[in-house]
């Protein structure tokens, strides 16, 4: 199953608002920021679930259903493209977020600890601090769901019986990654 949603940065100085548009496998809380937009209309969300789809390949047979808000930017062409590749669309009920609650709690994470505490200058400055923000997240950040482990772990996870931890800061320390350190 994955969840999909949008939600929104204020640029600094233009204060023009950006959209960002976001897949997470929801078992496995890996998240793929499929795109970022000043016009999310229906064509641009077609296309963006359109390029996920081809990368993926055969991997979209481990995802049956979709789990989507009742947005505008969600058009039947989107459905559509999800159909066609097996995958069922499930809106939620309206005005009731927690029913795609894996999502909202991805968007709280982002604004917490990154997007709250951060200027972002333009779309470049964003998509840059989205692809640290993922990559922590999917590779380094632990999550209770899955007993304190990331997603897909980028080195392999020591056991924590060590006294001392090192601490990495990320994103001018926005963000902190702890591991144990060498005895």
């Amino acid at each position: 199953m994955v969840a999909c949603d949008f939600f929104h940065i204020d640029r600094a100085v233009t204060l023009k608002r950006v959209h960002v548009f976001f897949v997470l496998e929801v078992a496995a809380r890996h998240v793929h920021i499929l795109g970022t937009t000043t016009n999310p209309d229906g064509p641009w969300t077609t296309q963006q679930a359109r390029n996920p789809l081809m990368d993926l390949g055969v991997r979209t047979d481990n995802f049956r259903f979709l789990i989507r808000d009742r947005a505008g930017q969600f058009t039947a062409s989107f459905d559509a493209v999800l159909a066609d590749a097996g995958i069922q669309v499930v809106k939620i009920p309206p005005r009731r977020p927690k029913a795609n609650c894996h999502a909202e709690r991805f968007v709280g994470t982002v604004r917490r600890e990154v997007t709250d505490r951060l200027l972002i200058i333009n779309e470049r400055h964003l998509k840059s601090v989205l692809d640290r923000c993922t990559s922590h997240y999917n590779h380094r950040r632990p999550h209770r769901a899955r007993q304190l482990k990331p997603p897909r772990p980028d080195h392999p996870i020591p056991q924590s019986n060590h006294a001392s931890v090192r601490r990495r800061p990320i994103l001018g320390g926005l963000i902190n990654e702890y591991e144990p350190a060498a005895a």
